[in-house]
């Protein structure tokens, strides 16, 4: 059950994403149009010490709200991204990990993007320096890991990648 790309029509390219409408030969032998974002992926980093959870709270500008979450950035072309959340975590919360787990490899949103987020989890947490990127605005907040078990039940941590670290990081303690 493949489907073959004949024909790829991109539309956009920005900074960040390409946006594509393919055309495709399906299993059945009859054609479609698949539309695609390409995205270069992310990488996000779990930091629970203390018996709390490092998260932080910015504005996000496609919801027009503020949300919580873990550090997180996208990926360079070719980075790896064990080092893009390394990176991550020192800049958006001033932390350093002496190790960093992969916990999960998600799909956010496969219906028609291409993005995969690599979640890690932090060891060994020691103070760095903050420098956030350009134009970036955040507040850093350190969660009791049960407040934002909580959290995620009432709705106020509503990102899937921070949601997903956090109940596996659960799962993993079980």
């Amino acid at each position: 059950m493949r489907e073959e790309t004949l024909k790829e029509h991109v539309l956009f390219e920005g900074r960040i994403i390409r946006v594509r409408c393919d055309e495709v030969l399906l299993p059945d032998g009859t054609t479609s149009t698949r539309e695609v974002v390409d995205h270069p992926g992310g990488a996000c980093v779990l930091c629970v010490h203390g018996g709390k959870v490092v998260l932080v709270k910015q504005f996000r500008y496609a919801y027009r709200e503020e949300l919580y979450e873990i550090p997180a950035g996208k990926l360079e072309r070719g980075e790896d991204p064990m080092l893009a959340a390394k990176r991550e975590l020192e800049e958006e919360t001033g932390l350093v990990a002496d190790r960093l787990v992969h916990l999960f490899t998600m799909y956010p949103t496969p219906g028609y993007c291409n993005e995969k987020i690599y979640i890690y989890r932090a060891d060994g947490v020691s103070a760095g320096k903050k420098h956030l990127d350009e134009g970036e605005f955040l507040d850093v907040a350190e969660i009791p890991l049960e407040e934002a078990y909580a959290m995620i039940g009432d709705g106020r941590i509503r990102d899937a990648k921070t949601v997903i670290a956090l109940q596996q990081y659960r799962i993993d303690r079980a």
